[in-house]
């Protein structure tokens, strides 16, 4: 039998504080949206765009009460007047401040960018959801009706609308361009949460749910819509420099907003005439700022894919 080995300080070695802490978890857990926001506060390009979408807000509703002057107010003895110390961006040719006129036209803008994108948020999500968690059967036939609507030009529906109520007698107002706008825009926010809803529906936690006696509609809301928020926020970022630019254009063609309201696009549209006399401030002063609109949403979408994406995750 082996002899009993002798136990000795020397076999021992103190811990060190170091070795004690060596498990230790030295970063703190981070929930998912807190972490969006960190990754999101990383991207220099897309906080760019966030500012500057909080400043033209601000502007859009301050902006017209700075200088003193009222968008509607004409003086013909300040016509075409270039921009100096009294007016900032000049006048236009009935001698109205064009700066005050920017941030009014910007409120309009703004306003019917972000109502349509609700919208199309409101019926894509409701449409898409039931669509993905119905039978296939009745996903087809829901998914035919919205590519036949999708395939109405929406220039075309505004002209019939703006056609109807001038008739009517009532011109074209910011709620027939929003109606006119979401008739057909809804559809790709349809099919995004349609295939969202065709993946989620078949994970683990949706079929636990399901074997447990939760009906479609609790799983729709409680489990699959709030794991699609992410692709949903990007799109909504998105269509409301798309639904803005749409405005525009028809504001462009004489198909926006009647006088004295006025958008962006109808500035542009008044300022065309000035750019044949030497008054390109006019349509340059409005473009630059439905660019500056477009650029500030387009990269704070960009920046809300990235941080989104668990992918990307460091």
């Amino acid at each position: 039998m082996k002899a009993e080995m002798e136990i000795s300080r020397d076999l021992f070695e103190k811990a060190s504080f170091e070795d004690r802490d060596a498990e230790k978890i030295k970063r703190p857990s981070i929930k998912y949206w807190p972490d969006v926001w960190r990754r999101l506060k990383q991207n220099k390009l897309a906080m760019t765009g966030l500012i500057l979408i909080i400043l033209m807000c601000i502007m859009a509703v301050v902006g017209t009460h700075i200088n003193g002057y009222k968008y509607y107010e004409q003086n013909l003895n300040l016509i075409n007047i270039h921009p100096n110390s009294d007016h900032w961006f000049g006048t236009d040719e009935l001698g109205r401040d064009l700066f005050t006129r920017v941030w009014y036209g910007a409120r309009y803008s703004l306003i019917i960018g972000i109502l349509a994108a609700a919208i199309d948020f409101v019926i894509g999500v409701l449409y898409g959801g039931i669509a993905g968690m119905a039978t296939r059967r009745v996903d087809g036939i829901m998914m035919r009706i919205a590519e036949v609507i999708y395939s109405i030009p929406y220039l075309l529906i505004v002209i019939l609308l703006s056609v109807v109520f001038s008739t009517a007698g009532a011109g074209t107002s910011m709620f027939v361009l929003i109606f006119a706008m979401t008739l057909t825009d809804w559809v790709p926010m349809a099919i995004l949460v349609r295939g969202q809803v065709l993946q989620l529906k078949e994970s683990e936690y949706s079929l636990a749910s399901e074997s447990l006696g939760a009906s479609k509609g609790w799983i729709l809301k409680n489990h699959i819509i709030p794991n699609t928020l992410g692709p949903i926020l990007v799109n909504i970022t998105l269509t409301i420099p798309r639904a803005i630019f749409a405005e525009a254009t028809l504001s462009f063609l004489g198909l926006g907003l009647q006088a004295p309201k006025s958008s962006l696009g109808t500035l542009a549209n008044d300022g065309l005439a000035g750019l044949a006399v030497g008054n390109a401030y006019q349509i340059l002063i409005p473009a630059i700022f439905i660019s500056l609109i477009m650029f500030a949403f387009n990269v704070l979408g960009d920046g809300l894919r990235d941080a989104l994406d668990p992918r990307l995750r460091k």
